[in-house]
């Protein structure tokens, strides 16, 4: 654990160009790997240019995807790793297709009459339609017969056509019977209004009890027809072996994407980028492990590359640098604030929302969905301080009465709360000012943080300090002298005077406004007790045992749900907008590593 954070570090990478595939394949899978070329390329690049390929295989891809299936990698079927390969394994991909053609066409007609035997079969279960649907395929040869699936409203219709609307299962839906004309500009009609005509099933039994038999048997005869062609998909797809063929062509998207252009020799390709993984360990453990020819060393980095910027923190206090990341990542020579955040944001939070049973709900929730939603693993932290704070306010379940409060009850001493927090506000704001200063010493312009920016924390002391005696407007005097003195002296130029007191005016107008903020917290920890005093107030007017614990639950569970977003927003906008503009900016670089190919795991 660090105040400071790392930086990631430069590696380069020799293997054989046959295994380069396979070595990106493990590098990207233990996820602390970002590839950067280290120039130019001057040789040929290590990988060929697949994208005229991948072009093809994406057409093939548009046409084809829905009745693939899902690619898997077969050790028998090596991926593509050169241009005839690819050519050679796009020739499979081509092959399938034709032999395939005829079963999708077979299969989609089949699935098509399957869905009008259905819906002409629902149709006939419906007591309205039953009867009149069954007529219209037994018109005779005189008069034409349609049905129609309605989308737009009926537009008019020819007066000499007979015709029935009724619901269906799928909307409603329109029985007509008139001339060949009629029904011909009818089609027409419906058509332009997003109408569907359903064909009638020829050869239906008037007698509705056996014409529903028929179309339950002609619906098994579809089902039948399309389980075979799925079947001779399948064979299909084993004897191309088309899961390997297409996970091989997801491989190679993955390259084209994520992969920039290494440079090689006729059997040699260099890998070269950055590492979270600092001692080199991890690396060479994944690439021997899965038994890849490699020669690794870590240089120092090329002067012209940024290096990107790591948080190197322990487990339990990831959770807090989800703060940090909401505003970006510290730069080289910034402070790493997440252990502070440790003990601040969980202060923050449970001195808003002091109260024991609630914190330990909020406790559990956080443990219960530690794994599931990484972000409420903030909960358990938060929930300890709502539960410690519970017992210094004695609030138990919204309750005042059932515990002696370790220090104060917030509305019976509302001036007391107020006060601290503002105390508890200078504390944090002065912390992010010597972390501010911690930055320059690391730069090695401590000196200069001294002369331009010490005497403005010993002003800023004095005034807190004002709030116990007023001699400290002595140490306020002191350091606001500093502050107008300190850059004059700095630089040997008088000019500075003018600068130094309109900075000195505003950055402690900033620190006063900023102190009173965190007045806040005590506002909302009076709110607290307030809501909590209105819900016990409630439930005993209620006047019965039963009323009072109805009243209770449900105003603890709208105090956990409505406080409980509101407190967690305080906090986070405490953090980023008091605290954090003090010493951090944030626009580091990332490191950003490099995904793994489909369906690889990320390394453990």
């Amino acid at each position: 654990m660090s105040l400071k954070p790392a930086s990631a570090r430069w590696f380069e990478l020799l293997t054989d160009r046959d295994s380069l595939g396979d070595v990106l394949g493990s590098l990207a899978a233990t996820g602390l790997v970002e590839l950067q070329a280290k120039s130019a390329v001057d040789r040929p690049a290590a990988l060929p240019d697949y994208r005229e390929l991948l072009t093809e295989f994406a057409d093939l891809a548009r046409r084809y995807r829905a009745y693939w299936p899902e690619p898997r990698i077969d050790p028998a079927v090596p991926p593509p790793e050169s241009i005839a390969g690819a050519r050679d394994a796009l020739g499979e991909l081509r092959s399938w297709a034709a032999a395939a053609d005829p079963c999708l066409a077979r299969l989609q007609s089949a699935i098509t009459q399957r869905a009008a035997l259905a819906e002409f079969s629902g149709l006939l279960e419906l007591p309205s339609s039953g009867a009149p649907v069954l007529e219209l395929a037994h018109a005779g040869d005189l008069v034409e017969s349609r049905l129609y699936a309605l989308g737009e409203p009926l537009p008019p219709l020819p007066p000499g056509l007979l015709t029935i609307e009724f619901p269906g299962p799928n909307g409603s839906y329109l029985a007509a019977l008139g001339t060949p004309e009629d029904c011909a500009a009818v089609d027409h009609e419906l058509e332009l209004r997003r109408g569907r005509r359903l064909q009638l099933p020829a050869g239906l039994d008037m007698q509705l009890d056996r014409a529903r038999a028929q179309l339950a048997e002609r619906v098994a005869q579809q089902d039948a027809a399309i389980a075979k062609e799925r079947a001779a998909l399948d064979e299909l797809a084993s004897r191309y072996r088309l899961p390997a063929r297409l996970a091989g062509f997801a491989f190679l998207n993955w390259l084209v994407a994520h992969v920039p252009r290494l440079p090689a020799t006729e059997h040699f390709a260099w890998v070269t980028g950055w590492t979270a993984d600092l001692d080199g360990t991890k690396l060479e453990a994944a690439l021997s492990r899965a038994g890849l020819p490699h020669l690794l060393h870590f240089p120092e980095a090329p002067p012209a590359f940024e290096a990107p910027v790591l948080l190197v923190n322990p487990a339990w206090l990831r959770p807090f640098e989800l703060f940090v990341r909401l505003l970006g990542t510290p730069r080289a020579g910034e402070a790493d604030p997440t252990a502070v955040l440790a003990v601040l944001a969980p202060l923050l939070f449970g001195f808003m929302f002091g109260d024991v049973v609630q914190g330990a709900v909020l406790l559990a929730a956080g443990a219960l969905l530690w794994r599931r939603v990484p972000a409420l693993r903030l909960l358990v932290p938060g929930g300890i301080s709502a539960i410690a704070f519970g017992f210094a306010f004695g609030s138990v379940a919204a309750r005042d009465d059932v515990i002696r409060p370790l220090w104060v009850q917030p509305l019976a001493a509302p001036l007391v709360i107020l006060t601290t927090t503002v105390i508890f506000g200078a504390v944090v704001l002065l912390g992010g000012m010597m972390l501010d200063a911690l930055e320059h010493f690391w730069r090695g312009q401590g000196r200069d943080w001294l002369w331009h920016r010490g005497g403005l924390v010993a002003a800023y002391l004095g005034f807190v300090g004002c709030l116990y005696s007023p001699r400290s407007l002595l140490l306020s005097a002191a350091g606001l002298t500093w502050a107008l003195v300190g850059p004059v002296v700095s630089t040997g130029s008088g000019a500075q005077f003018t600068k130094a007191l309109g900075e000195s005016i505003e950055t402690l107008l900033q620190l006063g406004i900023n102190t009173i903020s965190f007045a806040r917290v005590g506002a909302f920890a009076l709110a607290h007790a307030g809501l909590s005093a209105a819900i016990v107030g409630v439930a005993v007017a209620t006047g019965s045992r039963l009323g009072y614990a109805i009243v209770l639950v449900l105003g603890n569970v709208l105090i956990l749900i409505l406080e409980g977003l509101v407190v967690a927003i305080q906090t986070t906008r405490l953090v980023l907008f008091e605290f954090f503009i003090r010493f951090l900016r944030a626009d580091g670089r990332p490191l950003r590593p490099l995904p793994p190919p489909p369906g690889t795991p990320l390394s453990s």
